[in-house]
């Protein structure tokens, strides 16, 4: 069943806030969950005791870590690839990435028979390096940070004629993750408010767009790592940024923000919190202990703004979206071995 638009869902979300065209609207989003049928997995939202009980009110969590690469990322990246013409596919693509997006653009190349070269920081998660290699894609690994990975996989593509393809400034992108959101307020009507994590910011971009739309009720709040804040403090600020970008969280781990996504961030977003490293930590082992499920850091950054902040959202019905859930076993480890971290009631 489709959740109907708001009367005003016809009106294109197309317009930058310097008057230029970000070309992504609800009709897109619709498009691409029509292209993504049987592609990618309508994944399930679950209602925990013990989450409930940290957070002081009614969490809903959208399960994303159990999306096929096990994180939100497919989606846009499918959507993308089987967008492309026969041509366009037939020159390759070169994707860069912490991981998720790496793993998403693997994913679809080989679903679409795509050559795709993938530019990971140096370093990388294993989990994830591990499972982009097992899609066939070939890796690359360049500098210490996401951002010298893009720099490279830029110059990579513009030499052999590949289309690049990032992880925010795609509006193909931002629409296939906006199908997600669908399912959300299909699963889990009446939300007041969803908390979403940004790291480029397709996810937020995409939630902002899709309630303004299906839900125009519910608050949609960014939130960041206080460690990597550039999407943040661009928001802020109303213009890109540039900041230091030092977070555990992979996901998350962007030092600038992106035009496409802070247009549509900036008119749709109620708020952008950050939240700390060690907040992130927590959230996971709630996740851990209370939900039996895996997330990453930037899996559970959205339950963190919530613990963190209990006033902000009493007596409101929450979503929250587990994003990913390719964690390290360090990462794991750490979350759990948190000595003051208090056991569910």
């Amino acid at each position: 069943m489709m959740v109907a638009p708001a009367p005003d869902a016809a009106r294109t979300d197309a317009t930058r806030v310097d008057g230029t065209r970000t070309a992504v609207s609800i009709a897109d989003v619709l498009a691409a969950q029509s292209r993504l049928d049987g592609t990618v997995v309508r994944t399930p939202v679950g209602e925990y005791p013990d989450v409930d009980r940290a957070a002081g009110t009614t969490v809903v969590v959208k399960h994303e870590n159990q999306q096929r690469t096990g994180a939100f990322k497919a989606r846009g990246a499918s959507n993308l690839l089987l967008s492309m013409s026969d041509a366009e596919r037939a020159r390759g693509v070169v994707a860069y990435s912490t991981g998720n997006h790496a793993q998403g653009v693997a994913y679809a190349a080989r679903l679409t028979g795509t050559a795709c070269t993938i530019v990971m920081p140096d370093d990388p998660n294993p989990v994830k390096l591990r499972a982009v290699l097992d899609q066939g894609a070939d890796v690359l690994l360049q500098g210490a940070t996401f951002d010298d990975a893009r720099a490279h996989a830029t110059a990579l593509a513009a030499a052999s004629g590949a289309r690049l393809v990032g992880a925010a400034n795609e509006p193909a992108i931002i629409a296939g993750v906006g199908s997600l959101y669908l399912e959300l307020f299909q699963q889990a009507p009446g939300l007041d408010v969803l908390v979403v994590p940004v790291g480029g910011g397709s996810g937020a971009a995409a939630a902002g767009l899709v309630a303004s739309a299906v839900a125009p009720g519910t608050e949609v709040i960014g939130v960041q790592s206080a460690a990597s804040p550039a999407a943040h403090d661009s928001w802020h600020a109303g213009t890109l940024l540039e900041r230091a970008n030092t977070t555990r969280a992979e996901g998350l781990a962007v030092g600038c923000g992106f035009e496409i996504t802070q247009a549509l961030m900036r008119r749709h977003l109620a708020d952008f919190v950050l939240v700390t490293d060690e907040q992130i930590s927590a959230a996971q082992q709630l996740y851990l202990t209370g939900a039996h499920t895996v997330a990453e850091g930037a899996g559970a950054a959205a339950l963190a703004a919530v613990l963190a902040d209990p006033e902000r959202f009493a007596g409101r019905h929450v979503g929250v979206v587990c994003t990913g859930g390719n964690a390290s076993g360090d990462e794991l480890r750490r979350a759990l071995g948190r000595a003051d971290a208090p056991a569910p009631d």
